[in-house]
């Protein structure tokens, strides 16, 4: 399955490299002709997605949110999973209001401790861990240890999907890393890859039982098919 990615900036769909958010431009996509999320998003249903990936950049950055036009596209659309920067139990508790599934991602989560309680208080099918991967490392701002420790919590919890987002690759279309990827063997099943997927990849993860990839910039650019 490919899951488009869309990134919200001050209510425009950008795109950018390497999660370097402040060089972002309005997003030339092949869906549209404008960079309006909703039309984009429109026009990908259309196309045969299923749901859509879509990161507030302005609610990850604490600077606003773009929370009423994500809501449409939610409602009137195709299903959102929410990227919004989700800290505690109550910023996923107004995201769910507003998004089919709910991002919990490593960059700025409070706590393992809040992760806890999350997973504990909303249903599974509705929350996606997401390991944010920079430079090889956990990405994160707030948490206290490293991907192995991580990955043991994540067992526990059992989610039902895990997005693995390489934030470094983001936009440069040059593969996924195979050996991070291999670090969650026996998770394949609820594996959602993400960062710089090419056609190639896609090939080989789906060998590994790996069946959903978040993809941005090669399908906004044509190079790589939705279906």
């Amino acid at each position: 399955m490919i899951i488009p990615v869309l990134d919200i900036k001050n209510e425009k769909a950008v795109s950018g490299k390497s999660g370097k958010r402040e060089t972002y431009k309005p997003l030339k996509t092949i869906f549209h002709k404008s960079s309006s999320p909703i039309k984009i998003a429109n026009a990908l249903k259309i196309a045969g997605a299923s749901r859509i990936y879509i990161a507030d950049l302005d609610s990850i950055e604490g600077i606003g949110s773009n929370f009423n036009i994500i809501q449409q596209i939610n409602e009137q659309h195709i299903p959102v999973m929410l990227d919004c920067g989700v800290e505690n139990l109550d910023d996923v508790a107004n995201a769910l209001k507003i998004a089919d599934k709910v991002i919990v991602a490593s960059e700025t989560i409070k706590n393992i401790e809040e992760l806890g309680r999350i997973f504990n208080t909303f249903s599974k099918a509705r929350l996606i861990i997401s390991i944010d991967i920079k430079n090889g490392k956990l990405y994160n701002k707030n948490l206290n240890l490293d991907l192995k420790q991580l990955i043991a919590k994540i067992k526990d919890l059992k989610p039902k999907e895990i997005i693995i987002l390489d934030i470094s690759k983001v936009g440069l279309e040059n593969g996924v890393d195979m050996n991070l990827i291999k670090k969650f063997s026996g998770m394949e099943e609820s594996l959602i890859i993400g960062g710089g997927i090419r056609t190639d990849d896609i090939i080989q993860l789906e060998k590994l039982g790996i069946k959903k990839f978040l993809v941005g910039s090669t399908l906004h650019n044509g190079s790589l098919k939705l279906n």
